[in-house]
C-alpha cells in the first residue's frame, strides 16, 4: 500500500511526532543514500515499508511521513562504500538504530549476520550481504507528552548533597515491599517503599548506573551472563527497556519520568551515570548496529595512519570522536534531552578524560567543556567527572575546570591506606578529609568539588573490602583473571565469611570507621548502595556481568546488617544536622576580637598541635582533627552567620590501642558522641571528659567528641 512522503526538515534529528505525522532526520556526511524502514513490531523479520530519503540538507537526510504515529517501529539502511581500510563501513544490508532513538524495542539476537563483514581469515575486509533485520532491535517513535505538573527539582546545594550510587534493577529486585511486577524496574525505584527507604536513610540524590539503552554482549550471553552494569551504550536518548515494567515505547519513557517525579517529590535528585566515551560497537571486529553503519569516520576516533582501526582510550574497543561537531552535538542534545524532557538533575561522566582529548593530548579548553559551560541549561545541573581514562596522561584528578566536580580517586586510595594502617599516609589523609584543598582551592573551586567515596560499583563492596585479601571473580568465567589485581591485605583475619567473633567484630569496626570517615569528611560523600548494611559480593570485585544475588541488594537483614544500617543513618543525620561537617568554603584562619582564631586544628595523641616532624613521619597513625563551629565564615540566605557546635574527631589507624589526651584548658569538657569500637557505633549515654584527660582509643577506631563546656577560644586561639 503506497505511503505519503513529504520532504520534511533536517531539524530536529531523530523521529519527531508533531501531532499529524513524523519527521525523520539522520546525519551522515559520507552516505550515498538512506532508507527509512518501517516495521510492524519488534519481532518483525522484514520491514513492511521502505522509503528512500531523497532530501539532504547540511549532511542531514530527512523525510516527513504524515500517516505515521507514535508506537511505530523503524530503522535505517545507509548506502555507501564498504572499505574498512579507508574507515568506511557502509552496508545497507544491515538495519541500523537511529542515533536519536527515544525508545528501543527488542534485544539483539546474536548471529554472524549482525556483523558487516564475512567471518573468515580476511578479518573485516569482505562485506557481508545478509539481511540482519530479524535479529536487530528497532527504534520506536514516541509521544513525549507527560503530566509534569507539580514537579520541581530539589536543586540541593552540592555541599548539602549525599549521593547514593544505585542500580535500577539491583536496588529493588529482591525488596518484598515492592509489588513483584515492579521489582527491578523504574517503577520499583520510584515505588513508595523505595522512596521511603532512601528518605529514611537520609541521602539527597541517587546516582543511577547507566540507564541508556545498552547491548548485551555476545560473549557474555554465550557464557550465560549479562552486562549487568550497562556500560555498553547503543542509544544516548532511550531509557533501557529491560528496566521497565511497562512495554517498550511511550509507556517505558513515561515510567522513567514517573520515577523521577516520585523521587523529586521526596526531595531526592536523580543523577545519571552516562557513557559518552565509547559505544557498544567495539573495535574493527565488532558488530554494526548504529554509528558504524551510519558514518564510521564521523562518529569514531580512527587511527590516523590506518583508519581501519580505532583509537581506544577506554579499553572497550573504540572512542567516540568528540572533536567532530555532529558527535559533540549529539552528546549535548542527549544531555539537554535528559534534563529538559526527563527532568534529571545531573550527570556522572564515565571516563570523562576521553571527552576532553585533543588530537594529540588532553585539552583542558576542549569544545566539550566550552559548550557545557556556555549552555544555559547544562551549566546549571550537577556535573561529575570520572577524571581519568586509560590513555596517556589520562589521570586528571584535580584538573577539571569550575562547574565540575570529580570522583576523587585520591580520597578513596588515601583513606583506604590510612585506615588499613599503611605508613606515611598522615599528611595526605589530612588533606583528603578536610576537603582536598591541595587539589581544588587554587583553581577557584570549593570543597564540594571533591566527590568523596570509599567504594563504588567498580571494585569490592565495603563489606568485602574488609573481608577479603584476594578477589574471587570465578563466577565471571575468566579464571579469576579479570578485575583489579591489587592485594588489599586488610589483616582482618580469615579470608571471607567466618564464625570467629573477634574477626567479625574487627570487620564491623572497620566498616564503621570507613562510613564515619566518609560521611564526616569535607566534600560530597558518595555511598555505594548496599554498603549502608554491609552487602557482600562474595569477594567478586568486578561484578559487571553478575545479574543475580551477587549484585542485587538484599532485604532480609540480620542483626549485624541492621546495626550497620542504623549507624549509617545516624552518621548521615549528624552530617545533615551539623554544617561544620559540610562547609561550603575551605578552612582559613579568622580574626575575632583582634585574635587569630583557627577553624581547624590537628592534634597528636599528647593533645598538642602536630609539628613538622610528626607530619613528615612515616609512622604517625593516630591524629585528632578539631572542627570549629563558631568560626565558619558562612552565612545563610538571610545573610546571618551560621554557627555550629565544635567537634573533635580522633582517628586511630594503629593496630594497637592509643591513649589520646584531649586538648584545651581545664574549663573545656568534651562529650563522646561516636566510638566505632562500640557495637552500635554511637555512645548511648553521654560520656563527658575534661580537657587533659586521656581517652583510650581502641585499635583501628574512630571517635567523635563534641565541645559541651568551656570556651572554644581556649583551644583555637593562637
Amino acid at each position: 500500500m503506497p505511503i505519503k512522503v513529504w520532504p520534511g526538515h533536517p531539524y530536529p534529528l531523530g523521529a519527531t511526532w508533531n501531532g499529524q505525522g513524523v519527521n525523520f532526520a539522520v546525519f551522515s556526511e559520507g552516505a550515498t543514500g538512506v532508507d527509512i524502514c518501517l516495521f510492524d513490531g519488534a519481532d518483525a523479520p522484514t520491514e513492511s515499508v521502505r522509503v528512500r530519503m531523497t532530501e539532504q540538507t547540511d549532511q542531514v537526510w530527512h523525510v516527513y511521513l504524515p500517516e505515521i504515529k507514535p508506537g511505530q517501529h523503524y530503522g535505517y539502511r545507509v548506502y555507501g562504500p564498504y572499505d574498512p581500510a579507508k574507515g568506511l563501513r557502509f552496508n545497507a544490508s544491515k538495519l541500523l538504530l537511529d542515533p536519536y532513538s527515544k525508545a528501543i524495542s527488542g534485544d539483539i539476537q546474536w548471529g554472524t549476520e549482525m556483523y558487516a563483514y564475512e567471518m573468515g581469515e580476511e578479518g573485516d575486509a569482505v562485506r557481508d550481504y545478509r539481511d540482519d533485520a530479524k535479529g536487530m532491535p528497532k527504534s520506536i517513535v514516541i509521544d513525549n507528552s507527560f503530566d509534569w505538573s507539580g514537579d520541581q527539582s530539589p536543586r540541593t546545594p552540592l555541599h548539602r548533597s549525599i549521593i547514593y550510587e544505585a542500580h535500577v534493577k539491583g536496588f529493588s529486585k529482591l525488596n518484598p515491599e515492592v509489588p513483584e511486577a515492579e521489582r527491578g524496574t523504574y517503577a520499583g525505584m520510584g515505588n513508595p517503599a523505595s522512596v521511603k527507604y532512601l528518605q529514611d536513610l537520609g541521602v539527597t540524590a541517587v546516582e543511577l548506573l547507566p540507564v541508556h539503552q545498552h547491548v548485551e554482549d555476545q560473549h557474555l550471553e554465550e557464557k550465560g551472563l549479562k552486562n549487568y552494569w550497562g556500560y555498553n551504550t547503543i542509544s544516548y536518548f532511550a531509557p533501557h527497556h529491560a528496566y521497565a515494567a511497562a512495554t517498550p515505547g511511550n509507556d517505558c519513557v513515561r515510567e522513567f519520568k514517573t520515577m523521577v517525579k516520585n523521587l523529586h517529590a521526596a526531595g531526592i535528585e536523580v543523577i545519571l551515570d552516562v557513557v559518552y566515551n565509547h559505544t557498544a560497537e567495539g573495535n574493527h571486529l565488532g558488530p554494526t548496529l548504529c554509528f558504524k553503519g551510519i558514518d564510521n569516520k564521523a562518529y569514531y576516533w580512527l587511527m590516523p595512519d590506518d583508519p581501519r582501526f580505532y583509537m581506544d582510550f577506554t579499553g572497550c574497543g573504540n572512542s567516540l570522536n568528540v572533536l567532530h561537531p555532529t558527535v559533540l552535538r549529539m552528546i549535548v542534545d542527549s544531555l539537554r534531552y535528559w534534563v529538559t524532557e526527563m527532568h534529571v538533575d545531573g550527570f556522572r561522566f564515565d571516563l570523562a578524560a576521553t571527552l576532553v582529548r585533543g588530537e594529540s593530548d588532553i585539552n583542558k579548553y576542549s569544545a566539550f567543556l566550552a559548550i557545557i559551560h556556555q549552555d544555559p541549561v547544562l551549566s546549571q545541573v550537577k556535573l561529575i567527572a570520572e577524571p581519568w581514562d586509560i590513555g596517556m596522561g589520562g589521570y586528571l584528578v584535580g584538573n577539571f575546570p569550575v562547574l565540575w566536580t570529580e570522583w576523587n580517586g585520591r580520597y578513596r586510595d588515601t583513606v583506604r591506606k590510612f585506615l588499613k594502617g599503611d605508613d606515611s599516609q598522615i599528611g595526605e589523609f589530612a588533606y583528603r578529609i578536610s576537603g582536598s584543598s591541595d587539589l581544588y582551592q587554587t583553581n577557584g573551586k570549593r570543597p564540594y568539588a571533591s566527590i568523596n567515596f570509599i567504594t563504588s560499583h567498580d571494585g569490592f563492596s565495603l563489606n568485602d573490602l574488609v573481608s577479603y585479601n584476594e578477589k574471587h571473580n570465578e563466577a565471571n568465567g575468566e579464571n579469576n583473571n579479570d578485575g583489579d589485581n591489587s592485594n588489599n591485605s586488610w589483616n582482618c583475619g580469615a579470608e571471607g565469611p567466618t564464625d570467629d567473633p573477634k574477626i567479625n567484630a574487627l570487620r564491623s569496626r572497620q566498616k564503621r570507621n570507613f562510613l564515619a570517615t566518609l560521611l564526616l569528611s569535607q566534600g560530597v560523600p558518595m555511598l555505594l548502595g548496599g554498603d549502608e548494611y554491609g552487602r557482600t559480593q562474595y569477594g567478586n570485585n568486578n561484578a559487571y556481568c553478575q545479574d543475580d544475588e551477587i549484585s542485587w541488594l538484599g532485604w532480609n537483614r540480620d542483626k549485624a546488617a541492621q546495626q550497620l544500617h542504623s549507624f549509617t543513618q545516624g552518621i548521615i543525620k549528624l552530617r545533615t544536622d551539623h554544617p561544620v561537617f559540610r562547609r561550603p568554603k575551605f578552612f582559613q584562619g579568622r580574626k575575632i576580637r583582634g585574635q587569630d582564631v583557627k577553624d581547624i586544628m590537628w592534634f597528636n595523641p599528647g593533645g598538642t598541635e602536630m609539628n613538622d616532624d610528626e607530619w613528615n613521619s612515616g609512622f604517625v597513625k593516630c591524629i585528632g582533627m578539631l572542627l570549629s563551629g563558631k568560626t565558619m565564615d558562612v552565612r545563610d540566605d538571610h545573610n546571618e552567620p551560621i554557627v555550629d557546635d565544635t567537634f573533635l574527631m580522633l582517628f586511630n589507624a594503629s593496630h594497637q590501642p592509643q591513649r589520646f589526651t584531649l586538648p584545651g584548658r581545664v574549663d573545656v569538657h568534651w562529650g563522646l558522641v561516636v566510638d566505632t569500637a562500640e557495637d552500635t557505633g554511637f555512645v548511648e549515654t553521654t560520656r563527658n571528659y575534661q580537657a587533659g584527660q586521656a581517652l583510650k582509643l581502641a585499635d583501628r577506631s574512630v571517635c567523635l567528641l563534641r565541645l559541651v563546656e568551656g570556651e572554644e577560644s581556649s583551644i583555637t586561639t593562637r
